[in-house]
């Protein structure tokens, strides 16, 4: 088991600041997602906490460094570009070669080709493969030295539904083995069914560092989804209260503002039959937006589409 620490993490490409004074734990035994709008450093402070990039602070696995670590390869597997391979080598010699840097057997390199479905085309070069069979071998890659710790920069971009759904309960798995899983993705509804924990950064600088459930709730909108005997004296008798009612729809509509205890008393009190009545989490991308909505590098001004040049 490995817990991540990363402390003071900063980076500067000329006068730009990419990461400012980034903190935040990573816990095993759990999927962390990490999340910032296009731009924000993600890739970068993955890249410092690696010493890939250099920056200020530091990132310790477990107490050292990486760079500290004896047999960095077993502790630590890392996939930061899907296109790291020779064009013309097959995927087995690759990883086979990765195998032996390593100090591991050359059967390992088909274990890993197994466990991440590409057995059938181990003799092929990654020059022909898609971006998803990419994603692939590169998470083949870091899993050589079966280590305890996966940082993954984007596994999922490429990938088609079913090798998303393969990757989720992959992922799932390898956490749930108690080892370390920090990964970053764009594909927030996928993220959110199996991340337990998210680090959310925007313009280099940190947001949250919290549990999933916390972080929806501090910054996603909660919603009461309501089905009555008589709506539209219900609908109107929640507006009174001060809630606002959206989404009706024959019978049933939509309130914010009030929660559900809120919602029933008011129907209670008129003496309203309420037949549903049910709290509406919002969803990832919604809190994520609320959150990371002061921090995007540029806001398209949606009026001008079309318009002449």
């Amino acid at each position: 088991m490995a817990r991540i620490e990363a402390r003071g993490l900063s980076k500067r490409f000329g006068d730009k600041r990419a990461v400012h004074d980034v903190s935040f734990t990573v816990e095993p035994g759990r999927v962390t997602g990490f999340l910032g709008p296009n731009g924000s450093g993600k890739s970068t402070t993955m890249r410092l906490m690696l010493g890939l990039d250099l920056g200020e602070g530091e990132t310790r696995f477990d107490g050292r460094t990486y760079r500290e670590l004896e047999d960095p390869v077993r502790r630590v597997g890392a996939l930061l570009d899907s296109g790291a391979f020779h064009p013309r080598r097959s995927a087995r010699h690759h990883l086979r070669m990765v195998a032996r840097g390593a100090g591991l057997p050359p059967a390992r390199a088909d274990e890993v080709l197994e466990q991440v479905g590409l057995r059938a085309v181990a003799d092929r070069p990654p020059k022909g493969f898609s971006l998803g069979m990419s994603q692939r071998l590169g998470l083949a890659c870091a899993l050589v030295g079966s280590p305890d710790t996966l940082l993954l920069d984007e596994p999922a971009n490429g990938m088609d539904p079913q090798g998303m759904r393969w990757l989720r309960g992959f992922l799932e798995r390898y956490a749930a083995e108690g080892n370390t899983v920090f990964v970053s993705s764009h594909l927030l509804a996928d993220l959110e069914s199996f991340a337990e924990h998210v680090v959310v950064i925007g313009q280099g600088r940190l947001i949250a560092d919290c549990a999933l459930a916390a972080f929806m709730a501090e910054h996603g909108s909660q919603r009461v989804r309501v089905r009555a005997a008589e709506p539209e004296l219900l609908a109107a008798a929640v507006e009174d209260a001060g809630g606002a009612v959206s989404e009706r729809d024959g019978g049933r509509f939509t309130v914010t503002g009030l929660d559900v205890t809120a919602v029933a008393e008011v129907a209670a009190a008129r003496r309203l039959l309420v037949t549903e009545l049910v709290a509406v989490s919002g969803s990832l991308e919604e809190a994520f937006l609320n959150a990371s909505a002061a921090s995007v590098e540029y806001e398209p001004d949606a009026g001008r589409i079309g318009a002449a040049r």
